[in-house]
């Protein structure tokens, strides 16, 4: 029974994933999972090991600062500050006179370094993104195959029973035939 129901298996899959289970990627490993009886899901918001390096540790956190409201509100008050500073306080000794070249430096820089840590960050979410989209696809389509792998044994399962209870019927059938006989063969 269980060879019989690897070989249904197989057919399944090679019915559902054409050829595409021979060759390496998410379809053979759902293929395997199939065959093998085992999970396929697993929890993506752990990071792995590739996501533990100072760089990129450094990149999240700077990303989610530079993007955050308390950055753009610590920011507005540190040029809030240096324009006071070198308007109205320092008149004569301002140490950055409007225009504000420096601080208009200082910007410029860290715009310069804070926009590729940005898209550092950027990619790597991405990556994750990526991969959580292949995972979906592998636990649909795993989801997907063992579906219709209980479909097809509860279309056995119905037919099976379907053609017991014709040969019943046959059965009871035959039988009222036989007492309609033997009733009218009685004087």
């Amino acid at each position: 029974m269980a060879r019989t129901q690897m070989i249904k298996s197989d057919e399944l899959l090679v019915r559902i994933l054409g050829e595409r289970h021979r060759h390496p990627g998410p379809e053979r490993r759902v293929h395997d999972s199939v065959q093998a009886r085992h999970s396929i899901s697993r929890d993506l918001s752990r990071p792995g090991d590739q996501d533990q390096t100072f760089g990129n540790r450094l990149a999240d956190q700077v990303a989610r600062f530079g993007g955050s409201w308390t950055f753009i509100l610590v920011f507005t008050g540190f040029m809030l500050a240096w324009a006071a500073l070198n308007s109205l306080l320092l008149t004569r000794d301002a140490f950055d006179p409007y225009p504000f070249v420096f601080l208009n430096l200082i910007l410029s820089m860290l715009a310069a370094l804070q926009a590729p840590v940005i898209m550092m960050s950027q990619n790597r979410q991405a990556q994750k993104d990526r991969e959580a989209a292949q995972h979906d696809y592998e636990v649909n389509l795993k989801a997907e195959i063992e579906i219709m792998a209980l479909h097809e044994k509860m279309d056995a399962i119905r037919l099976h029973h379907m053609a017991e209870m014709i040969a019943r019927q046959e059965q009871t059938i035959a039988l009222l035939q036989r007492m309609i006989e033997a009733k009218g063969d009685a004087p």
